[in-house]
């Protein structure tokens, strides 16, 4: 299955993904969606429901593969850029009065 961006966004949108989403929302789209569609619980036309499903599980599984493929960085400044603002500005200051660090001198 060739992965393009123009079939990710495809993909995405059948899930309806926004453009950044982490795997626990890709997970969660996928079941709601095949529970709404699937032939089982739909209340469309059984042809709808089918093509629906199969166009829900084509688009998860080209999903998972792209994300199975993508290199993560764990480069001390990719990290960096993932930890919250009030951690990286606790690591800095911490020591600093008003962060609740000591203000003796030795």
């Amino acid at each position: 299955m060739e992965i393009t961006y123009r079939r990710i966004t495809e993909a995405r949108n059948v899930l309806g993904l926004p453009e950044t989403a982490d795997m626990e929302t890709i997970r969660s789209n996928y079941r709601r969606l095949l529970d709404k569609w699937h032939p089982d619980h739909c209340d469309a036309e059984p042809e709808t429901c089918h093509a629906m499903t199969v166009r829900i599980i084509d688009a998860y599984q080209l999903l998972m593969e792209y994300c199975a493929r993508y290199r993560f960085s764990f480069t001390e400044e990719t990290v960096r850029r993932h930890i919250p603002l009030e951690r990286r500005c606790f690591d800095r200051f911490r020591d600093d009065p008003l962060w609740g660090g000591s203000s003796r001198s030795e």
